[in-house]
């Protein structure tokens, strides 16, 4: 089979100004994180104000014997900027179906999995079910496939969720800037987009067919979200696809990136690893482990100490826990990966990738207790 070049833009796809994109992958490519010493952690640490290359620095290996310091003063810088707050959010995933194919996700288009798609009545079945438990932040998530989950279905079923929930955001495949604003209009606060990888060689060669391949279209979807007028972007590398270390210092570089250029906007950072998936249980994170991601976190929190960051249900309780305490400031809770799993029984749709963390959101809220933190619904007035 002949594959498209990765990239090139595909007919309808947006093209904006290269510039973001071009310094993201400059800085990564120069980005050599063995050339770092302990002189160049301590003197990092030294500082209130990061730049690119103290950022590099925390990242790199020299730094591993200094995880503890880089942990209390993470603590430190979340406690400054955020207090005692912890926020929570539960997915929901309206849709399954997925248009491409990319060789270590569930949902992908060749995977012989349970597609579903909920109509307007399941998906408010569903948000009633999740608004029960006292939550009052929601993603909206399908999968990649624009004939079965249109714009106009997912602006749909985010009009629905605003019934329900005062924070709406989505995890959905990347679109154009009107195509945003659209889901702005229909009650979508921010926009979430894993980049996998920000290694376009190693990106080709994960993502076989599908809108998906089209490397530059991802990696400028949160730059087209905010110029449709979302609030809020996050970024995220999937750690273990790659070396780790690269794409977390170029996902840093991107959040910063943006950040300068729309001041305004509020930036987040997501901190998911490979897990395995259906039907290919030997997908595991490659060299990635809790002290590394950890490491990534606190890295995260020194270079930009005004993001706000996720833990997801990838990481088991323990470790969740442990990292609210440090740098994380929103956490997810009652979660399930499958479609309809919410307000029915049985899910209708297979997960999308396996989870580690099942506490549902009033355990969640406890352990946020124990830990000396207040679990936060909502903290965002609309005027």
């Amino acid at each position: 089979m002949e594959r498209t070049n990765h990239m090139e833009y595909m007919e309808g796809m947006e093209q904006i100004s290269p510039e973001v994109m071009d310094e993201i992958i400059s800085r990564m490519n120069a980005y050599d994180y063995n050339s770092y010493t302990e002189q160049d952690v301590r003197r990092a640490l030294a500082k209130d104000n990061l730049s690119p290359e103290d950022f590099g620095a925390l990242l790199s290996p020299a730094a591993g014997p200094f995880l503890e310091q880089m942990a209390v003063k993470a603590q430190a810088e979340t406690r400054k900027h955020f207090g005692s707050s912890v926020y929570l959010f539960t997915p929901l995933y309206i849709a399954n179906y997925c248009e491409n194919f990319c060789i270590y996700c569930g949902f992908n288009c060749h995977n012989k999995i349970r597609r579903a798609k909920l109509d307007e009545a399941g998906i408010e079945k569903e948000l009633k079910a999740i608004a029960e438990t006292g939550l009052e932040e929601i993603l909206i998530l399908t999968g990649e496939s624009r004939h079965m989950s249109d714009v106009r279905y997912i602006g749909e079923a985010c009009r629905l969720a605003k019934k329900y929930f005062k924070m709406v955001g989505i995890e959905v495949y990347p679109m154009n800037s009107d195509e945003y604003a659209y889901l702005h209009e229909c009650g979508v606060d921010y926009v979430t987009v894993f980049q996998e990888t920000y290694n376009s060689d190693k990106y080709e060669t994960l993502h076989i067919s599908g809108h998906k391949r089209v490397f530059p279209y991802r990696i400028n979807a949160q730059e087209r979200a905010l110029k449709g007028g979302m609030r809020g972007v996050a970024f995220a590398a999937l750690l273990g696809l790659d070396d780790f270390r690269k794409d977390a210092f170029a996902t840093g570089i991107h959040a910063w990136l943006l950040q300068r250029k729309y001041p305004h906007a509020e930036i987040s950072f997501s901190c998911p690893r490979l897990r395995p998936i259906i039907n290919n249980d030997r997908i595991n994170p490659k060299d990635v482990h809790e002290p590394q991601l950890l490491q990534v976190m606190c890295a995260y929190r020194l270079f930009m100490p005004y993001a706000g960051m996720t833990i997801s249900t990838r990481e088991r309780a323990g470790f969740r826990d442990h990292v609210i305490g440090l740098a994380a400031t929103k956490i997810s809770a009652g979660v399930s990966t499958g479609v309809g799993s919410h307000g029915e029984e049985e899910e209708q749709g297979d997960d999308q990738f396996e989870i580690a963390d099942i506490r549902n959101v009033e355990e969640v809220c406890s352990a946020i207790r124990e830990q000396g933190l207040e679990p936060v619904m909502n903290d965002y007035v609309y005027l």
